[in-house]
């Protein structure tokens, strides 16, 4: 590809989805061309359908051809989190269950990946294993009960941390 040729690229949409990584996609371009022009017609939560275009790049090919697997990567992944989480939010609506996502995420993508779940209507779990206390079975046996663990933990920890149990049947929830 010559150093001057000039190209406009459309980033169109191959599914029907929620749209997510739009920033992350601009910075793709713009960390390898900063004079590349990127207009966004969609913006993250937008639903899109087959065809719809969600950005244009303008300015040299090279860098277009360039950033583009990086942009469409991140519009890709993060926009598939963003329509899978939104359907599980809708086969829950009208119940008092929400989508929480795990902090077990792709290395190095963590708050983008949990962005992601925001935009299609999730709600974050903790961004890692200092973000609260996870009482686990094993917890539970040393400590001698459920409520035993619950009330060591309350006192190693201050009034605002957050405090989960995980219990295996309804009797250990009593």
């Amino acid at each position: 590809v010559s150093h001057s040729a000039l190209a406009t690229a459309k980033i169109v949409a191959r599914e029907e989805g929620i749209i997510a990584g739009v920033q992350a996609a601009v910075l793709a371009f713009k960390l390898v061309d900063p004079g590349l022009n990127v207009s966004l017609v969609k913006s993250d939560g937008v639903i899109v359908g087959i065809g719809n275009v969600v950005a244009v790049v303008e300015g040299l090919a090279l860098p277009i051809l360039t950033a583009e697997r990086t942009a469409l990567n991140f519009l890709a992944h993060l926009s598939g989190i963003a329509t899978a989480t939104n359907e599980l939010v809708n086969a829950v609506q009208g119940t008092k269950a929400k989508i929480r996502c795990t902090r077990k995420t792709t290395p190095g993508l963590r708050i983008l990946e949990k962005y992601a779940v925001r935009v299609g209507g999730g709600v974050n779990h903790r961004f890692g294993l200092d973000g609260a206390i996870l009482i686990k079975d094993n917890h539970i046996a040393v400590s001698g009960g459920v409520t035993q663990a619950l009330t060591a933990a309350q006192k190693s920890v201050g009034p605002l941390t957050l405090i989960e149990v995980e219990v295996e049947n309804i009797d250990q929830l009593d």
